[in-house]
């Protein structure tokens, strides 16, 4: 039985309040969760990407630095849309390091 299958059990059984504490619990695990933006081990090893695609958001980010526009990426990258761009740019915003050491790493290679 997967975890899922046992909260879907267990939630029948919870008070509105358990269930509310429950709710909460899962916003603050998910704190750190960015739509359109994921990172999965075996995919560009393992480096946040683009859901969808296999573009990490580092290149885009280090595209941006070097002068790119935002029309100028969408044309590069035809899967990508415009709502892919603004989630990358948040990721970017909220994990500047962890960008830069990616940039920094694929320089150095």
């Amino acid at each position: 039985m997967t975890a899922l299958q046992e909260v879907e059990q267990l939630l029948p059984r919870l008070t509105r309040a358990e269930k509310a504490y429950l709710v909460q619990l899962t916003v603050q695990d998910m704190g750190d969760a960015f739509p359109g933006v994921e990172s999965r081990p075996g995919v560009c090893g393992g480096e946040p990407c683009v859901v969808r695609t296999r573009i990490p958001v580092w290149v885009l980010e280090q595209a941006r630095r070097l002068g790119t526009n935002e029309s100028d990426l969408l044309r590069a990258y035809p899967t990508l849309r415009a709502d892919d761009l603004a989630n990358a740019w948040a990721y970017v915003r909220s994990h500047a390091e962890e960008i830069t050491a990616q940039i920094r790493a694929n320089e150095e290679e």
